[in-house]
């Protein structure tokens, strides 16, 4: 977590030592060296930081298809990639076309009905005037991998088959589609290319989801959203893995550092907002007006950061995940302050 002393021997300045002192001085130079390595190796791995409670995870949410309905869980793993719960990562499955551009609920809002069962090795797709589709979570390796361009960026995916290409083909009716699968052993996408300009971001990878390992809002939030919305929305609309309760109305811009569980998470940046807001998740009509227009009339950047959010407002919070572990519904959530 830093980096390693320089000699000890050009710390106490022993080359200018007369030869008869030399020896002695350099062995008591040395022991008080190694005996201050010793306490600093006791101290080092981790900054001592205070922790104060911030709120309490009221709800957690994977994604498994991207734009699809997310799944509520009482409990996750937490990767340096995301939420994991069981075989299941959040966002590890995208719908493309067959020329491997990613699909969203932007380009086919109705992908958002499609309601996503994790059963043992198996995810089980619903959606309106369709037969259940059972997609096993383990590929084959012989299936087609596909070089497939998420936001601009370049990234592959592994073919889950004719079966639930023709599923969602029939669905959306609009184009031909494929789904495919990231995997592990696939290269993500890195903090330099989502953000070529911000080289004081932490490292981190990503598969599918938009910008970052995690998302986070807080009830507060949406709550003095809606005051301000002649129709109230749900948080489904903003598509979150973690809200929190019990705190101020974005209150969650302020927290750098958080401890969830045994789960250590880093600030990375606010989650700039788009047309998929509004994306009624009930229904998977696009109004493309609200709550879009009403979080431009109060959460647009401080203009020393326009260069990164240009004209979207913010809501929600993005984080990368610094020390993995699980978190649960009504865990504490703590800032860790200096």
């Amino acid at each position: 977590m830093g980096a390693s002393s320089s000699s000890a021997l050009a710390r106490l300045g022993l080359p200018g030592q007369p030869r008869s002192t030399w020896l002695g001085v350099a062995a008591l130079g040395l022991a008080a060296v190694a005996l201050g390595t010793v306490a600093w190796r006791r101290v080092r791995p981790r900054r001592r930081r205070r922790l104060q409670q911030v709120g309490t995870v009221s709800k957690v949410w994977i994604y498994p298809i991207k734009s699809c309905k997310g799944v509520s869980v009482c409990e996750t793993e937490c990767t340096d990639m995301g939420l994991r719960c069981g075989k299941v990562r959040d966002r590890f499955w995208m719908v493309v076309k067959e020329d491997g551009h990613m699909v969203t609920a932007r380009q086919e809002p109705r992908l958002v009905l499609v309601s996503i069962t994790m059963e043992n090795n198996y995810l089980t797709l619903e959606a309106p005037g369709m037969d259940q589709m059972v997609l096993p979570i383990k590929l084959p390796s012989s299936n087609k991998i596909h070089d497939c361009r998420l936001f601009g960026l370049d990234i592959r995916g592994r073919d889950c088959g004719d079966e639930v290409a023709q599923w969602f083909t029939s669905y959306l009716k609009t184009q031909p589609y494929r789904l495919v699968q990231f995997d592990t052993s696939m290269k993500g996408r890195t903090t330099k290319k989502l953000y070529p300009s911000e080289s004081y971001l932490q490292n981190y990878e990503v598969a599918y989801p938009d910008c970052s390992p995690i998302h986070l809002i807080s009830e507060a939030s949406l709550a003095d959203l809606n005051t301000r919305l002649k129709k109230k929305v749900k948080m489904e609309y903003f598509r979150p893995n973690i809200m929190v309760s019990g705190c101020e109305a974005f209150e969650e811009d302020t927290w750098d550092e958080l401890l969830i569980g045994d789960v250590e998470m880093k600030k990375v940046l606010s989650c700039p907002r788009c047309i998929l807001t509004t994306v009624d998740p009930d229904t998977g009509i696009i109004d493309r007006k609200e709550p879009l227009e009403t979080l431009k009339s109060y959460r647009l950047c401080d203009p020393s950061v326009k260069s990164l959010y240009q004209t979207s407002p913010l809501f929600g919070m993005y984080f990368s995940v610094e020390r993995v572990g699980s978190l649960r519904v009504g865990d504490p959530v703590y800032r860790m302050v200096d």
